[in-house]
């Protein structure tokens, strides 16, 4: 199951929080860094051993660690796109960077997970295509997979909220 809150997701008491990583996974700014500021320094700590092993983490892509000081046990990274106008396979990239964030939490056996959406801040991608991928891609993976059992969505403002409840409510109309 889907739910919409709008919040601060570094708030959320969930087994998981996904974090609107960048390729970098240093931090950085909106929830990345509000993510990475309330978790404390243990969450850079491990991004940095991730791109020691692995390198960057490339867009559509996503990564774990511990939550550090939230009221979570992990933190998943996610890399959304950049938005380019939509030419360069951004949709499929962001829906690609929920089904990964999605197959981590269900390897870790995580029952619930906190979403922000992912790329509408400085990326640029459009909140009225990018609300319908996360809401379609989040449900289809619940519905066909034993976890997570609960998705949040949590939204830092009215205007986000407002497009993802205009995308929950058009999603489930067509699925009834």
């Amino acid at each position: 199951m889907i739910k919409l809150i709008q919040g601060d997701i570094t708030t959320q008491s969930v087994d998981a929080i996904v974090n609107a990583a960048n390729s970098g996974l240093l931090g950085g700014g909106g929830v990345d860094g509000a993510i990475h500021r309330a978790g404390g320094p243990k969450i850079l700590e491990e991004c940095k051993v991730i791109r020691q092993t692995q390198g960057s983490c490339a867009p559509g892509h996503a990564v774990i660690t511990s939550a550090g000081k939230l009221k979570a046990t992990y933190i998943i990274h996610a890399v959304g796109p950049i938005w380019r106008g939509g030419a360069a396979n951004e949709e499929e990239t962001l829906a690609m960077a929920y089904t990964n964030s999605l197959n981590l939490a269900l390897q870790y056996e995580v029952k619930t997970v906190s979403f922000p959406s992912i790329s509408t801040g400085a990326y640029g991608f459009p909140l009225d295509l990018a609300a319908p991928i996360a809401i379609s891609t989040i449900s289809q993976f619940i519905n066909n997979h034993r976890l997570p059992e609960t998705a949040y969505m949590v939204l830092f403002d009215s205007v986000t909220f407002a497009a993802y409840e205009k995308a929950f409510g058009k999603y489930h109309k067509v699925k009834v």
